[in-house]
């Protein structure tokens, strides 16, 4: 009489009990909720009038659904400004963003694979530069474009976003571990340049890396109020969080501008959201791709 042969896991093949799996669900909708919710309170109120957003529950829909006049007082107000701030926003952000995260890339490759003298007094400044908080930085910047007569332009919100320490940090430990070296090599015999295999191959192989970098910089960058707040005097320059915070300071005055608060919330963060779901499949071909090397 031969018995049936046991089955043993395999290793490292986690057992699923409800025991483990119901507190890690609850877990993860606990924190879904958290993001969530905020995001769904700033749709409904921007479907409300002034009134019912005071008389009506905050989570609920009001009778009247007011979102496309809100949005169209929103885009038309004062001349169309809340259109210059969305512009603006996207040049920071955007363009602002792009920069900074190949900058980040070209920094933390060449630390991963050059030597030369220096490289850790350099790579401990750069980490040195990720405990500096910004808020920080803000007035001697502020001091600083304003001696080389940048203050209130364009620039003086752009040129500070070109840095991004945590972004060169994550590019350097992602080129050590993804960038081979023989590639490098191989490339070098066929005759190519150091800038032409930092573009060819150190670019492509981090590209998940590069997403990650570009999108946190492009919701700092978006979210960033301090700076703008110390640099900007011109209306006609503000990003969108200014502006909103501009409309919402006059509440008490205008109740008018309550429906522009909550529709102009609503608008600024559709960009991210998008970016978001544009780039998301970047992220999981990068995983994809370590899971297949390792």
């Amino acid at each position: 009489m031969t018995t049936a042969p046991t089955r043993i896991p395999a290793a490292g093949k986690a057992r699923r009990t409800p025991r483990t799996t119901i507190p890690v669900t609850a877990l993860l909708v606990t924190v879904a909720l958290y993001f969530l919710v905020p995001v769904y309170y700033v749709v409904v109120a921007a479907t409300k009038t002034t009134s019912d957003l005071f008389a009506t529950n905050g989570f609920a829909l009001a009778p009247t659904f007011a979102l496309w006049d809100n949005l169209a007082l929103v885009f038309t107000y004062n001349g169309g400004i809340f259109v210059r701030w969305l512009l603006n926003s996207l040049l920071y952000a955007g363009v602002g963003a792009a920069l900074a995260t190949y900058f980040a890339a070209a920094g933390g490759y060449a630390l991963a694979k050059y030597e030369f003298r220096g490289k850790r007094l350099v790579f401990g400044t750069v980490l040195g530069g990720v405990l500096v908080p910004g808020t920080a930085l803000a007035l001697p910047m502020f001091l600083l474009f304003s001696s080389l007569g940048l203050a209130n332009t364009h620039l003086s919100v752009l040129i500070p976003s070109l840095v991004s320490p945590f972004g060169l940090l994550l590019c350097r430990i992602y080129a050590e571990t993804s960038v081979d070296t023989s590639v490098i090599e191989a490339g070098r015999i066929d005759g190519a340049g150091e800038l032409g295999i930092f573009h060819k191959l150190g670019l492509r192989t981090m590209l998940p890396a590069l997403v990650t970098v570009f999108l946190f910089q492009l919701v700092f960058i978006w979210n960033n109020f301090f700076l703008p707040l110390v640099m900007l005097a011109d209306e006609s320059l503000y990003p969108v969080t200014l502006g909103l915070h501009n409309w919402s300071s006059q509440v008490d005055r205008l109740p008018e501008f309550y429906r522009l608060t909550t529709g102009g919330a609503l608008v600024s963060v559709v960009p991210l959201i998008g970016a978001m779901i544009v780039l998301q499949k970047y992220w999981r071909g990068g995983l994809s791709d370590g899971a297949v090397k390792g």
